[in-house]
């Protein structure tokens, strides 16, 4: 087991309507990482049908993974988070927009990626505004390391896609580096300014971006891609 992980399991009551979703709409949508049987998750079996697995990591309140799944019918869409009301929340979002090709997974991504995940499997990985720790005796803590780079370029099918985003510019650049640094992905956007990805229209803007905004940070996208 991992001596330090990327985030703070936090408590918080949920919601009546949360609480709705995990009675109604768990059973069906979404499992525990740490309860899953020993082995590689079969996707085409959950999902009912054979299609491009996109995990993203970090699915908080669900506003954006909610919209993002909607918008991409022929992914199948894995969120994976650790905070429970968030994924009530997520699962209403959901089902409030009709969306059927979202499954959620309640617990720790590394696991999920290390223990459950075939290699060469997935078509995309997204982190979109992971917790940045910014002080930097924290900075051990950041999800963004050599490791977990290397876990998730195994785990990308060729040509598959790991988009970051942050708001924290010493975090943007720690992507960069150590991204940069592994062999088996490519930056796609090696030639832009920067070597950053020009932001995408199809992603919302996050409640992170708009305070980022506010408070005078610029976001930044990274794409690498499995070669």
């Amino acid at each position: 087991m991992r001596s330090v992980v990327s985030y703070v399991k936090r408590g918080g009551r949920m919601t009546v309507g949360q609480q709705r979703a995990w009675n109604e709409l768990w059973p069906s949508l979404g499992r525990t990482v740490g309860e899953l049987p020993e082995g590689p998750v079969d996707f085409d079996d959950w999902f009912g049908r054979h299609a491009p697995v996109m995990v993203e990591i970090g699915s908080g309140m669900g506003e954006t993974t909610s919209q993002l799944a909607a918008a991409a019918p022929e992914l199948n869409y894995v969120a994976v988070e650790v905070y429970d009301p968030g994924l009530g929340q997520l699962m209403l979002r959901a089902e409030k927009l009709g969306v059927e090709n979202l499954r959620l997974m309640h617990g720790d991504a590394v696991v999920l990626l290390t223990s459950h995940v075939e290699p060469g499997s997935l078509s995309g990985v997204r982190l979109f505004f992971p917790d940045p720790w910014p002080k930097k005796r924290h900075h051990k803590r950041r999800i963004v390391q050599p490791e977990f780079v290397a876990l998730v370029a195994s785990r990308l099918a060729p040509g598959g896609t790991f988009h970051m985003a942050t708001d924290w510019e010493n975090y943007a650049e720690q992507m960069m580096e150590v991204c940069s640094a592994e062999p088996l992905l490519r930056n796609r956007h090696a030639g832009e300014p920067g070597g950053w990805a020009p932001r995408p229209e199809w992603r919302p803007i996050t409640k992170f971006e708009n305070r980022a905004d506010v408070e005078g940070r610029i976001s930044h996208d990274l794409i690498f891609e499995r070669v």
